[in-house]
């Protein structure tokens, strides 16, 4: 029951996009096509898990026991660029259309400040390795559904009848702030 809530709660109720307004650079920027959003999540996903993984277990099994812990940000930023280096080269061979919708905003997952984040987090909440990996995995499926609901937005927003001086990025900011309105509305759920 612990696990549902902690996936229930890292999804819906403590949206890492809504709730704890991170990645928004690449929320904001990858949100215009739900193909690309898809795609940007399920990297997302992919990077934010293994990157929760290696960091924890980088930090309970290097950092801590060589009183190094004042090198973890800067350890987990290394870590996370060679995991995104990693995503990237394989896309780029499994699936080279995915990889060009992506374009600049793949390498944007290395700056995406929502997957250090979560790594950060984990080990402020003093999560296990389960629980880490579990955390990373939901947060980042949540990230992915913010992604894809924003996304399916923007689509219709380009068929509707949006006022000149709200088209682009002022429409899409009120969108995004009705969003995050909206998942408040979970917070009672768990």
């Amino acid at each position: 029951m612990e696990y549902i809530i902690l996936i229930i709660s890292a999804i819906l109720v403590n949206n890492i996009v809504f709730a704890q307004t991170l990645g928004i650079c690449p929320f904001l920027g990858v949100s215009s096509k739900i193909s690309s959003s898809v795609g940007m999540g399920a990297a997302v996903v992919f990077v934010i898990t293994l990157a929760t993984l290696v960091t924890f277990l980088l930090n309970q099994y290097v950092l801590v026991p060589l009183e190094l812990g004042f090198l973890q940000t800067i350890v987990y930023i290394l870590v996370i660029a060679a995991l995104v280096q990693m995503v990237e080269i394989i896309l780029k061979k499994v699936s080279p259309s995915l990889y060009s919708a992506l374009g600049i905003f793949l390498p944007l997952i290395t700056t995406n400040c929502a997957v250090l984040g979560v790594a950060l987090l984990v080990i402020q909440k003093n999560f296990n390795l389960l629980q880490s990996v579990v955390y990373g995995f939901s947060t980042a499926v949540g990230f992915g559904l913010a992604l894809v609901i924003m996304a399916g937005i923007r689509e219709q927003l380009e068929l509707a009848s949006v006022p000149r001086g709200m088209k682009g990025s002022p429409i899409t900011l009120v969108t995004a702030g009705i969003l995050a309105l909206a998942f408040m509305g979970f917070a009672n759920l768990v």
